[in-house]
């Protein structure tokens, strides 16, 4: 990875992926056991949205208040900020390989305490367990792939961890269907992901340290040990000697192989340079959305016009399976078209789905179905009293309906159809099972909508766009931008500040979308997609086929190039082998 042979990857760095990963097996064998970490990541996103569901029918106080449903996603969030930065340290100090023991420890303990917890502050703590370990384990796995592959397959390998962690997601969903109709229903669905952890920590057992860490730390024949097992016998001489030089340099500029500190972080201009472009791709991959989409899916589907849990679940599904085959389409093309152009193109068609989910909400929202005093009547000593005491009762619709809260109210639709005049009753589960005992949807979040299926058309364009670039890329970057000696802590750095940022989100969706409504909320990340573009374009380098150290020189020197069609950083042949 430090060196070795580099042949241009324009046209069959996809086939050379397959070709060696089949010659060696050991090579994928590596990649995919440190990519459950991908796995645990991407089922504890998709896990919650649809636990969230029925944790809100266990737990009333949760449902009445969105403060604590965004706690319950959030807190995953807030230890996954403390995880990440420490485990960035850790990664430095113990080796990729202990941290990922210790975060399979984590998250196997937080999945038990979140499946017994009785009440809402024990399922919290098992959030907060839940979220230290995928903390340390976002930024590990993808580092730990990277220093173990070939450079002219590197993107490829680390995609797979890209690709866990929307099958994680995927998985994740199938699992919450299975489970909606058992006894425990979130308590299965959440207390699953232990096993995977489980899976992990036996396999992490069984494989050695990165290389590239062995050797820093001066375990130089335990490093090529490790290194004759990747790469091809005419190859790995070459390798070991580009990382010795690597190595020496790195030490002979520090005057100490362990001197790190972050003055001298930030008065090297290539990790300046490479931190810029890592930290602000890991902010804009939260701030364009994804996880409002990924935690909060059910809850979208269900402010389009979707009544049922089960339904929401459903429709979710696909999203998910959306997902996961754009990371699939990341593995093929991104040492294939390279970095930048993938995330410029992600980037167009985010800011395009954006508009289109904001639009389709305006209509939802200003069309819903009207309050009839008819069919509320219909309901005897159930009617809401918001509604009874209001002076305008007649320009009541369901949008109103569901906006009042003294108590909280529910639309019941009419009979024959949806789309007609409902009834505005008293929010609970027995005034729920009276609705549908007379075949009527209860809508509590969203309303009946036409345009409930151009949502779901607008969800999926988002996810189609935004996983094979934006998705994948933050983290392949952040995996091979760094040099050596600073790889643990400025990837923990960036890794931190996707946490703290995918907090922000989390934390504030539901309160966006009440107090501004669901529109003007996907329209602020439309605009903020905008920005993303922009910075894409001038900040971002293009590494695609690059050894990590050409790319630390090519940051030393690079000038901005807003040229992106254009190839303008092509692979350097230092070494050539035949």
């Amino acid at each position: 990875m430090e060196g070795g042979i580099h042949t241009s990857t324009d046209t069959s760095a996809f086939k050379e992926c397959l070709s060696l990963t089949w010659r060696n097996p050991y090579v994928l064998r590596l990649a995919f056991s440190a990519g459950i970490g991908g796995l645990l990541f991407g089922y504890d996103t998709g896990v919650i949205s649809g636990a969230l569901l029925y944790i809100r029918d266990d737990f009333k106080s949760v449902d009445r208040k969105t403060v604590l449903q965004e706690s319950i996603v959030s807190m995953a969030v807030a230890g996954a900020i403390i995880g990440a930065a420490v485990g960035g340290w850790m990664n430095d100090r113990f080796g990729r390989r202990r941290v990922l023991l210790i975060a399979d420890f984590l998250f196997f303990v937080g999945a038990v305490i979140m499946a017994s917890a009785p009440g809402v502050a024990l399922l919290i703590v098992g959030r907060i367990f839940i979220g230290l370990a995928v903390g340390m384990a976002s930024m590990t796995s993808p580092l730990y792939i990277s220093e173990a592959s070939p450079a002219k397959i590197r993107g490829a390998l680390v995609s797979t961890n890209g690709f866990l962690i929307t099958g994680g997601q995927f998985l994740s969903y199938l699992i919450n269907l299975a489970f909606t109709k058992a006894p425990g229903t979130w308590r299965w669905m959440v207390g699953v992901a232990g096993f995977p952890a489980l899976l992990q920590f036996i396999l992490m057992l069984l494989l050695p340290e990165s290389p590239r860490w062995l050797y820093r730390k001066g375990r130089e024949e335990a490093a090529k040990v490790i290194l004759r097992k990747i790469y091809p016998a005419h190859e790995v001489e070459q390798e070991i000697q580009d990382l010795k030089e690597s190595v020496e340099a790195e030490i002979k500029e520090e005057g100490s192989s362990e001197k790190m500190n972050i003055i001298k972080l930030l008065k090297t201009k290539a990790v300046r340079r490479g931190l810029t472009a890592g930290v602000g791709l890991q902010v804009f991959q939260q701030f364009v959305g994804i996880n409002t989409v990924m935690y909060y899916s059910p809850t979208i589907v269900q402010l389009a016009g979707f009544a049922s849990n089960r339904t929401a679940l459903l429709l979710s599904l696909v999203t998910a399976g959306l997902n996961a085959f754009g990371s699939i389409v990341s593995i093929y093309f991104i040492d294939r078209t390279g970095r930048k152009k993938l995330l410029i193109i992600s980037l167009i068609g985010v800011v395009v789905s954006l508009g289109v989910l904001s639009g389709v909400f305006h209509e939802t929202t200003t069309h819903s179905p009207m309050v009839s005093r008819v069919e509320t009547s219909h309901f005897s000593n159930i009617t809401c009293p918001d509604y009874s005491s209001a002076l305008n009762s007649g320009a009541w619709d369901c949008m109103t309906c569901l906006k009042a809260s003294s108590p909280d109210c529910g639309f019941c639709s009419s009979p024959t159809n949806k789309l007609l005049p409902g009834a505005c009753l008293i929010s609970n589960n027995t005034v729920k099972d009276m609705c549908h005992k007379e075949t009527r949807l209860w809508y509590t979040r969203g309303c009946p909508s036409k345009y409930g299926w151009l949502a779901l058309i607008g969800l999926a364009l988002y996810i189609i766009f935004f996983s094979p670039g934006m998705g994948s890329v933050p983290w392949i970057m952040n995996s091979e931008i760094y040099p050596l000696r600073f790889r643990g802590l400025c990837g923990g750095i960036a890794a931190t500040a996707n946490w703290i940022s995918n907090l922000i989100v989390a934390q504030s969706f539901l309160s966006l979308t009440e107090a501004i409504g669901t529109s003007w909320t996907f329209l602020i990340f439309g605009v903020i997609s905008v920005m993303a573009l922009l910075f894409v374009i001038i900040y971002v380098p293009e590494t695609k086929g690059l050894p990590i150290e050409e790319i630390e020189k090519m940051l030393e020197g690079r000038a901005l190039h807003y040229k992106f069609w254009e190839k303008g950083n092509k692979p350097h042949a230092k070494s050539q082998a035949t």
